[in-house]
């Protein structure tokens, strides 16, 4: 065994860089593992029956392919650095932002003073009716007809629900 390792294993590792495209560790089990079956397999030794390096070169290609069959299988990538946190994108929402804010403009006052209370300042239909001094149904009516409006407002802008 050690003869053979002292005849072929510099060539060896040659080989089994190049199978694994220069990665070390992984040229490093590939010889480790054809220096192993060849312990397993003392005929190799037997110099009669062909060349030693040509059985172990043969041996760490496939032992290079089944790692790259097994490897893709299982679609594994190693690395060292953690992988990339996604960044929230708020264009989207800063777009439709703007195309509400257009549409609004197109309300009368009156639908426009109803929808900012109730819905982007949260005020309840009593509280509305209050500080525009307006009946509560007048404010639910008020908020039906504008939703319909800044609908339409919103479909001719190309936003649709």
């Amino acid at each position: 065994m050690r003869a053979l390792h002292d005849d072929h294993a510099g060539a060896l590792w040659s080989h089994a860089l190049a199978l694994t495209g220069g990665d070390a560790a992984r040229a490093e089990d590939v010889v480790q593992e054809t220096l192993l079956r060849a312990w397993r397999h003392p005929k190799v030794l037997d110099q009669s029956q062909g060349s030693a390096r040509a059985w172990l070169f043969t041996v760490a290609r496939r032992i290079a392919i089944d790692g790259w069959r097994s490897a893709a299988s299982r679609s594994e990538v190693s690395t060292d650095l953690p992988p990339e946190q996604a960044v929230p994108d708020d264009t989207e929402r800063a777009v439709q932002g703007w195309l509400v804010a257009e549409a609004l403009e197109q309300l009368s006052q009156r639908h426009r003073e109803v929808l900012v209370l109730c819905f982007f300042q949260g005020f309840s239909v009593a509280d509305a009716a209050r500080r525009l001094g307006i009946a509560e149904g007048t404010v639910k009516s008020r908020t039906h007809y504008a939703l319909r409006a800044l609908r339409l407002a919103l479909e001719e802008r190309g936003v649709s629900q």
